[in-house]
């Protein structure tokens, strides 16, 4: 995994940057969960706790589009 740089020592930025950015290294809870030497379940209460988004919306996809106008999104 590349090196971070935090820009200030707030404890709950880090944390969240630090799951954002293994979730998107890994693609998906087991493997960011690994990287982060931590259990799938304890990577699921700071997705929550967090209020991080996964798995992220695909704006690109059109099926996503239409059901986000129609409000029945994710």
């Amino acid at each position: 995994m590349a090196q971070l740089i935090l820009d200030d020592f707030n404890l709950e930025k880090a944390e969240r940057r630090l799951c954002v950015e293994a979730l998107s290294s890994a693609g998906n809870i087991v493997g960011a969960a690994a990287l982060l030497g931590i259990t799938r379940h304890a990577l699921k209460r700071r997705i929550i706790k967090l209020a991080i988004e996964w798995p992220p919306r695909n704006p690109s996809r059109p099926s996503d589009a239409v059901n986000a106008s129609a409000g029945l999104a994710r």
